[in-house]
Parts: structure tokens; sequence; C-alpha cells
């Protein structure tokens, strides 16, 4: 028997979802989620993206921000879109599927980054949600711990780091491990994220 709380919620969020302004201009513009809203204004606001950069996009399922960085990057640029769950190609971007908790799947990340120097790495990841932060902060810090964790591999002395995180247990912890190997950290929340959401962004610079 179907939870009538939960059944209720689900069509909440539906109807939120499709009546959102940015779900509409992705579709009408052939753009694969509104989180390409999200980083564009960030790349407005703080100028991350240029033409000939090298960029490791983590969680990039279904491929919005590999599909705006490519763009803005142009063909002399290079990016490594990586996730657990499949993405549709995109023209000028190499797609490596897997899970990067997997020792053997961010080695070969590790591999594939080895000759090149990234000017950016930007990490949209995030676990599946269950609605209880007990539960979900403890995977979002995990995850974003392994996102800080390859940036300190892959990064250029002067690279800039983007990381989705949230608001919650742990978030403190992950902000001064941060700070431990950036000089420069802002916190910020894009217009384009939902109020009502804890997430926010963490943009580091060398």
């Amino acid at each position: 028997m179907i939870n009538k709380k939960k059944k209720k919620k689900s069509n909440y969020w539906l109807r939120e979802h499709f009546s959102d302004l940015y779900v509409k201009e992705a579709k009408k513009n052939n753009i694969r989620s509104r989180a390409w809203f999200k980083l564009k204004q960030l790349d407005t606001d703080y100028k991350l993206l240029k033409m000939g950069m090298n960029v490791i996009d983590l969680g990039s399922s279904p491929g919005s921000w590999s599909q705006y960085a490519a763009n803005k990057i142009g063909k002399t640029g290079y990016i490594i879109a990586c996730d657990i769950l499949p993405i549709k190609p995109i023209m000028g971007v190499n797609i490596l599927q897997g899970d990067f908790r997997n020792p053997d799947m961010l080695n070969k990340l590790l591999y594939l980054s080895k000759d090149i120097i990234f000017d950016l790495v930007m990490s949209d990841m995030a676990p599946n949600i269950t609605g209880n932060f007990s539960i979900d902060m403890p995977n979002i810090i995990e995850l974003s711990k392994l996102a800080l964790k390859i940036s300190n591999r892959v990064l250029s002395k002067n690279g800039t780091f983007l990381l989705k995180s949230f608001q919650g247990d742990g978030f403190n912890e992950l902000y001064h491990e941060i700070k431990r190997f950036f000089k420069k950290i802002k916190i910020c929340k894009p217009k384009t994220s939902r109020t009502r959401s804890r997430e926010i962004f963490i943009i580091a610079t060398r």
C-alpha cells in the first residue's frame, strides 16, 4: 500500500518541477537539465570558464554542466565528464561512467588525467536523497570529500574547485578541510537554486 504522505509529497514535487521556469527554458532550448542555468549564473558572476581550459565535471549526468562548459572552452579545451549514471554523448566531451568511490574507477580517472593539467574541477555530485538528513548528509559529505581529493590530485597551482554541497552536519568540517588546500573560498547560492533547497556552492581557488 502506497504511503499517502509520500504520494502527496511526490505529486507536489512533480507539479513544482514542471511549472518551474528553468525546467521550461531547458526543454524549450534543448538543454539537458535546469542545472545548466546554475552553472551559467556562477560562471557569469565568478568567471569560471574560459576558452581553452581543461575541465573535469564530476556527477555530470545528464550532462548539462558539460554541455555549458563545452561551449565556453571551445575546441582547444578538454573535458572529462564523470558519473555513475550513463550520459548521452556530448560533442567535445570525454565521458567516463562508473562509481568513483570504487578505487579502480578513481584510478582510471586519475590515469586518464595524468598528462593533463586541469584548470577547473566542478562537482555536482549528490547521493540518492532519502529525505532523512541524518542519513543523507554523511553520504553528501563523503562525495564532497572525494571531489576534493580528485581536485587536489589534478588541479593546476592556479586552479579552481567548484563544489555543490548541502548545509547540515559535517559541512563546517568540510569547509575547513577545503580551506587547508585553497587560498580563497566563496560560498554562494545562485538564484536559480530553489529557495527551499539546502544546496550551496563552494568556489575555491588556489
